[in-house]
């Protein structure tokens, strides 16, 4: 424990973000680190439980008192190596995870939680900076070789995984650069891209492979994987997104999230804009942003920064208390009011809202029509009914569509394997080896939708029980052995 009175010395302090008025002229990430001094400061209120909470609400099952205290001793080469012994990329988790470690933090029954994300982030900069992280490469090779389907964090951490033990390792993506939804999904002023070149590098000089603009199941064939691999773990993320099933969804202008975004980072690395029947532009609109999660919120922020008249986003949940929630008491995450960076930068949020239909013109929507919805407790869970009277109507030059994603994508690789799926569309797994002999997934191929570190812990383990399949051992850390 680096400081026992820590905590009753120092107040949280959360970091600062760059002013709205400098950092919506660009797409440079908006957050402003802690000066050491101040970091330390921060570590020293960690109180190194006996029983730490933390590590319950960390996917990756993080050391967090251990790095904590290592940095308040000023320890930050060790730190790096402790962090990095459970998590292949602490820079992508310290900028984009939502930390839910930080709510089982022991101090947020009654006090504001350790900041154990932004001393993450610290950490792995540092790290960086003074020239710590360097490639890794397995000193002896297996001879097996392992196709990764899918470079979002699972595939990217199951590939460096397995590298590292010295199996052959060729990771398939179907766009044009490596990192999935890390690259694509996530905007530049919350993840600028050179982090995930960064670490690339790295993944490349310990012998991992990456071929681009490949799609497995049509440009390759799995008689070929199968025929060329010991092992295939798929890592392509779900894809699917939910749908808007009401009149007026098949205009032009209301588009999928995920297309806006991918279409916008496309433009911040250079790439030359859309065609314009194809562009979709926020500038001098009315945007519409349907979803209330993260990658609602995401949209907001480039909306802004495209230029938007006015942005709108509407959840159909009722608005969430803005402290304390008491159907959601310590350790559980708390279902409380969360502002991001990008509503600060200019949205009106809408709360309890149905979208019943569009109206247009033409090939074109103006308009959105929607009605208030009330949330009760049935026999059957929470029940939603309209209430009546409330109807509204609201102009909408963009709509974009934000309400999340239901599996991974069937049609193509998923079919042409037969692999056994359960309800939800998820491939059904048992030790991350699907109902297909020697074929595996992990991340939100089995998940569904879910968080970049639950993701990347699940390339770890899936990656161990592939290394345990191929050698009959395995070398590489479980967590069913911390």
């Amino acid at each position: 424990m680096g400081r026992p009175t820590g905590f009753l010395e120092h107040r949280r302090e959360d970091i600062a973000h760059r002013p709205v008025a400098e950092r919506i002229k660009d797409f440079a990430e908006v957050n402003v680190p802690h000066a050491e001094g101040r970091l330390v400061e921060q570590a020293s209120r960690c109180m190194d439980c006996g029983v730490p909470f933390c590590h319950t609400g960390c996917p990756v099952r993080n050391r967090i008192p251990e790095f904590n205290d290592l940095v308040y001793r000023g320890k930050w080469r060790e730190a790096s190596e402790n962090l990095h012994s459970t998590n292949n990329f602490p820079e992508i988790t310290g900028r984009v995870c939502p930390a839910p470690c930080e709510p089982t933090c022991t101090l947020s029954i009654n006090d504001a939680p350790v900041l154990i994300k932004h001393i993450e982030y610290q950490i792995v900069e540092r790290a960086f900076a003074e020239g710590w992280i360097v490639p890794c490469p397995a000193p002896m090779r297996t001879s097996k070789r392992v196709a990764i389907v899918g470079s979002g964090p699972a595939g990217l951490a199951a590939a460096q995984q397995l590298a590292r033990v010295g199996h052959d390792v060729v990771v398939f993506e179907k766009d044009d650069r490596v990192g999935g939804l890390l690259r694509y999904g996530i905007p530049d002023f919350k993840l600028e891209k050179g982090v995930i070149d960064r670490r690339l590098e790295q993944l490349r000089a310990e012998g991992v492979k990456f071929e681009t603009g490949v799609v497995v199941g049509e440009d390759l064939s799995v008689r070929y994987l199968r025929r060329n691999f010991d092992a295939i773990l798929l890592a392509m993320g779900a894809g699917e997104p939910r749908g808007l099933n009401v009149l007026g969804a098949a205009y032009d202008n209301v588009r999928y999230a995920m297309d806006f975004l991918t279409q916008q980072n496309r433009l911040v690395a250079g790439d030359p804009p859309a065609s314009p029947t194809d562009r979709i532009s926020a500038r001098g609109k009315v945007v519409v942003v349907i979803g209330g999660g993260d990658t609602g919120s995401d949209c907001v922020g480039t909306s802004v920064r495209q230029g938007a008249s006015e942005v709108h986003q509407l959840e159909i949940l009722p608005k969430p208390p803005e402290k304390a929630n008491s159907t959601t008491p310590w350790p559980m995450w708390p279902q409380i009011l969360r502002t991001s960076t990008s509503h600060e930068e200019g949205c009106e949020r809408r709360w309890s809202s149905l979208t019943k239909r569009l109206s247009g013109a033409d090939v074109r929507a103006n308009e959105l029509h929607g009605v208030e919805v009330e949330w009760t407790s049935g026999p059957r869970g929470s029940e939603m009914k309209e209430i009546p009277g409330s109807e509204f109507r609201m102009r909408a030059d963009l709509v974009l569509l934000a309400m999340g994603f239901t599996h991974v994508v069937h049609s193509g690789l998923i079919e042409s394997l037969e692999l056994k799926l359960d309800q939800r569309g998820n491939v059904v797994v048992n030790e991350y080896m699907t109902s297909e002999e020697g074929v595996f997934a992990a991340g939100d191929t089995m998940l569904g939708a879910s968080l970049v570190v639950r993701a990347i812990d699940a390339g770890r383990e899936a990656a161990q029980r592939i290394d345990t399949y191929l050698m009959g051992h395995s070398r590489l850390p479980s967590s069913a052995g911390r």
